[in-house]
């Protein structure tokens, strides 16, 4: 914890998880031992140690979300988020400057000023011990009982016994009285279970959380459970008259004050809480062998929802102030790049500033937070003014930079052409921006690196699969007079389309502009194949048709054998015909007419790429063929220092 706002997430984080314990311990009071009442403290314990929030999960509550609320709501400020790096306080070496610094410095003067209370009281006891006179009594018992024993001494003035310390524990006894043999049994048990240990656990939380009331509710409740699991202990060893004896010397205890140092383990814990041992002890029974199994099951029930955590839900508020809407957007991160980018996208389609508050860099979140007309500038002619929302988003090229970073193009289609009406039904305008998708923490953030600019591309109503207007991995080779070139792209959208409708009048798939900030990108690769004349127009008639077959060479591999280009067997007579496989082969045949227009289209098509989005083929194996003959055996390799997706 390196400032209030981690301190507070922190000790938030452990308030939720004591109010499940303290419920579940209330709901099952009667039904666990008091061995498994005082198990359940372990799942607050494991929570406190633990820092909040570890993998962008949390338990019960998004609790970010309210300290971020409160944050910026009491200073103005949306920098970076609180984060918790560790559940012990870390304060930096230099004077403190602002108020919530000046905050953080007094939690961690009580902290401190509380473990040096702690640790000067048990010097001062053991001091005080070490004055005392050994005692035999304790060797009997402990023989009688079949456990070990430690050294013991009488102690002027104490009003109990009790054993102090971990690694060389001292069991302390009142001078000038006899003490009660169950009562030194109580104490050789918390001595054999090495209970001192988990009063020390008990204390250094106390200290960590000192201005939570709760935890030191659930401190007290914590000792008082240990206390009971040592009562439970002894009557398990103990029967009859001796029973409702041991209850009597508890309830001559009832007045003494709880006072117990650090690393020591006492009977005696006080008034109240003696009350509820005292009333333990008459419900005392010996639990059957079964409820252990039952007990751990609900532990586990308890515990891994508590620990392990989730990826709460941000809570919907309609219609909010701003304070309210950037935390609930800096509070739900983009836990993957692909979400990232569709948040972004999804953001840009509906002019939503939170949307872009979670994916953007923590150096924008103020300026986001300040802006009153979020992205809406530039006036009628906007290219963003026009985006179709209904048709989704595209990103084109998606190329990895390194495991933190990835680069695109972010394409959305646009109702019109800026400032004027379509140019042709044919044809379709797209609003194209290059986009880097970086890693900022432990969340994925966007920066664009352009702004938009609009292009036309063939497409009537449906995406273009292969936009000429757009960069691509280009693959080359000369045959004559042609330049063959083949063109690869891949476009990636995260599946955001849900289903509305009813039976009645039937179910379609519509696009949704709710950001997936933890989606993954499905991603399609498009190609086409054209020749492109370089010879001199004299010549061109002499060309009737062309044709190709292509099939992809993946790494080292040879270049392969293609099958003859042949008509599709359903149509033997067919001059002009095209095809595919999913596996990236294509062929294509086409009569050239009259005048015919360079370059000429030979086939193409697009699939899934698969596991591996970012993996192309290392060159291309093409036969060539020209007036029906194969005029060439061709190896067509990626374009050097051209635009692709590198």
């Amino acid at each position: 914890m390196t400032d209030i706002w981690a301190f507070l997430l922190q000790t938030l984080t452990a308030s939720g998880a004591a109010v499940m314990v303290l419920v579940v311990k209330a709901m099952l009071r009667d039904k666990l031992s008091p061995r498994w009442q005082f198990a359940a403290w372990g799942v607050l314990a494991v929570i406190l140690l633990l820092p909040a929030g570890r993998g962008g999960r949390y338990a019960l509550l998004n609790w970010p979300f309210y300290v971020e609320l409160f944050r910026s709501g009491l200073t103005g400020e949306y920098g970076a988020l609180a984060r918790v790096t560790a559940p012990v306080p870390l304060p930096a070496a230099a004077v403190p400057r602002t108020a919530e610094e000046w905050l953080f410095a007094i939690y961690c003067v009580g902290v401190l000023f509380l473990l040096v209370r702690y640790i000067v009281s048990y010097i001062r006891l053991r001091l005080l011990l070490k004055r005392g006179r050994e005692n035999g009594q304790v060797r009997g018992v402990a023989e009688e009982y079949g456990l070990k024993a430690c050294p013991a001494v009488e102690v002027e003035g104490l009003p109990s016994a009790f054993v102090c310390g971990v690694l060389r524990p001292v069991l302390a006894l009142p001078a000038r009285r006899a003490t009660d043999e169950k009562v030194i049994l109580h104490e050789l048990l918390h001595l054999k279970y090495r209970d001192a240990a988990w009063g020390l656990v008990i204390c250094f939380f106390r200290c960590l959380h000192w201005c939570n009331p709760l935890l030191w509710y659930c401190a007290d409740r914590a000792g008082n459970d240990l206390e009971s699991l040592c009562d439970q202990r002894v009557l398990e060893r103990l029967e009859g008259e001796d029973r409702r004896d041991y209850g009597r010397i508890l309830l001559e205890m009832a007045d003494e004050r709880y006072a117990r140092a650090p690393g020591t383990s006492s009977m005696a814990n006080g008034g109240k809480n003696i009350r509820r041992r005292i009333e333990a002890i008459a419900r005392f029974k010996k639990y059957p062998a079964g409820m252990g199994l039952v007990s751990v099951c609900v532990l586990l029930v308890l515990a891994v929802p508590l620990i392990v955590g989730a990826r709460a839900e941000t809570p919907s508020l309609g219609a909010v102030n701003v304070p309210v809407q950037m935390a609930r957007a800096r509070t739900t991160p983009c836990t993957t790049y692909a979400g990232a980018i569709d948040t972004y996208a999804k953001a840009v389609m509906t002019w939503r500033r939170d949307y872009r508050a979670m994916c953007a860099p923590m150096s924008e979140q103020n300026r986001l937070a300040a802006e009153q007309q979020f992205w809406r500038a530039g006036g009628p002619e906007s290219i963003l003014n026009n985006v179709e929302n209904s048709s989704g988003y595209q990103f084109r090229n998606l190329t990895r930079i390194d495991e933190n970073t990835y680069e695109g193009l972010l394409v959305l289609k646009l109702n019109n052409p800026p400032g004027r009406p379509r140019t042709g039904s044919d044809y379709i305008w797209l609003a194209v921006q290059r986009l880097r998708a970086e890693k900022e923490g432990a969340r994925w953030v966007v920066i664009p690196q352009e702004d938009f600019w609009a292009t036309e591309a063939y497409g009537w109503k449906d995406w273009p699969s292969s936009c000429d207007e757009l960069p691509a991995l280009e693959y080359e080779a000369r045959s004559e007079d042609f330049l063959l070139r083949l063109r690869r792209q891949t476009s990636s959208t995260v599946d955001s389309y849900e289903q509305e409708g009813n039976h009645l009048f039937g179910i379609w798939q519509v696009f949704s502009t709710e950001p997936r900030p933890n989606g993954s990108f499905n991603t399609y690769y498009y190609q086409h194949l054209e020749a492109e004349y370089t010879g001199s127009p004299e010549d061109k008639r002499n060309y009737t048709s062309l044709g190709a077959s292509s099939r992809p060479i993946w790494g080292e591999d040879r270049r392969p054998e293609l099958e003859p280009l042949s008509p599709p067997e359903d149509h033997p007579d067919a001059t002009d015909w095209t095809g595919g496989s999913n596996q990236g082969d294509a062929w294509s045949s086409a009569t050239l007419r009259v005048n015919w227009e360079s370059p000429v289209f030979l086939g193409g098509g697009g699939s899934s790429v698969g596991e591996d989005p970012f993996a192309h083929p290392s060159a291309y194996a093409v036969d060539f063929y020209v007036n029906g003959e194969k005029s060439a055996e061709l190896t067509l390799h990626p374009v050097k220092g051209g635009a692709g997706l590198d």
